[in-house]
């Protein structure tokens, strides 16, 4: 079980998942191997990660959500060898274990080389029986912004101590300016995405910069919005027992309203608008089916907009946000 300082290390994680120990030591009233030593084992015991990431919107890049439906022998290797391949993230188990739910991500600029998963690799895959592929237009909740439930740890003054704090450790200002990724760029990102907490000099050796240029460029891309920072976590710590995914049908001039409604629904962790039938996906975390059910019933049925509703369970999370382990075998997580 998590105990405070457990949890205001996560929340202080889910504010700047590069703050350094000190700071949070700081905030929590802890010692920095205290903190670093919680850190260790809630990596080792909670599949805690910090991942950095990019952000689509800003960098050339596009989510599509694709759903497969197969036997439930074949869903098992098959979402294994999704979640194996660097161009997919969420990979998910749903549905009595006979839908795979995954996230792709395409380039814009390599044209059809960079949708070879959905146009060349899924179609010669034999065992599915269903394909649908929905791109996401808009995340109104996920990626930057965090489910609320690893939020509630530390107190608003806390918050804002955390934030002080990392601004003043940080180096060299950020420029704010959105610039074109080279090549550098990308093996940082490329390091990032197996550790978001990866030192300077370890980035430094990645990318062929000095350490100050490491950390000159890691600001100028948060400031930009190209980089962000997620928290991976097994959600059952923070008493999440049922998962399921919501694909809903709102008329088009209602979207953005209940979209921004639902995203400040604490039950959520994702909410996105997308193409097809249902233009409207999230992903709810609950803590047992009778709570799911309430909110089905007594949240989403007030919203009258919503004209059609379709909800999957979660067996299992075989992929989060990051890139499996080296030893390419995915670990058990429910989240």
């Amino acid at each position: 079980m998590l105990d405070d300082i457990d949890r205001g290390l996560i929340h202080a994680l889910r504010i700047d998942g590069r703050a350094p120990f000190s700071a949070i030591a700081d905030v929590l009233d802890v010692s920095a191997q205290t903190v670093s030593r919680r850190y260790r084992k809630l990596c080792a015991d909670a599949a805690l990660r910090v991942v950095g990431l990019a952000e689509p919107e800003r960098s050339d890049r596009t989510q599509w959500l694709l759903r497969l439906t197969t036997g439930p022998r074949a869903a098992q290797d098959l979402a294994e060898a999704l979640a194996r391949r660097a161009d997919t993230s969420s990979v998910k188990l749903a549905s009595g274990g006979t839908e795979i739910v995954a996230i792709v991500h395409t380039s814009t600029a390599d044209g059809p080389a960079g949708h070879a998963l959905l146009l060349h690799d899924i179609p010669r895959t034999a065992g599915i029986t269903a394909v649908s592929a929905h791109c996401v237009l808009h995340t109104y909740l996920g990626g930057p912004t965090a489910w609320s439930g690893h939020q509630q740890a530390l107190d608003v003054t806390q918050q804002r101590r955390l934030r002080t704090a990392v601004a003043e450790a940080a180096s060299v200002a950020a420029s704010g300016v959105r610039a074109a990724l080279s090549q550098a760029d990308c093996d940082l990102f490329a390091a990032l995405q197996r550790d978001g907490r990866a030192s300077l000099s370890s980035l430094a050796a990645t990318t062929g910069w000095s350490p100050a240029t490491v950390a000159r460029r890691l600001e100028q891309l948060r400031a930009g919005g190209q980089l962000f920072f997620d928290v991976e976590l097994d959600s059952t710590l923070f008493g999440v027992t049922t998962q399921a995914l919501l694909w809903m049908g709102v008329a088009p001039a209602d979207l953005d309203q209940v979209a921004r409604t639902l995203a400040r629904h604490p039950e959520l962790a994702y909410v996105a608008a997308v193409t097809g039938p249902h233009n409207l996906t999230a992903h709810a975390l609950c803590p047992d089916p009778a709570a799911l059910h309430r909110y089905l019933t007594e949240r989403l049925g007030l919203l009258k907009a919503i004209r059609t509703l379709e909800s999957a369970p979660v067996l299992r999370t075989i992929k989060m946000t990051g890139p499996l382990p080296a030893t390419g075998k995915p670990p058990v997580r429910r989240r």
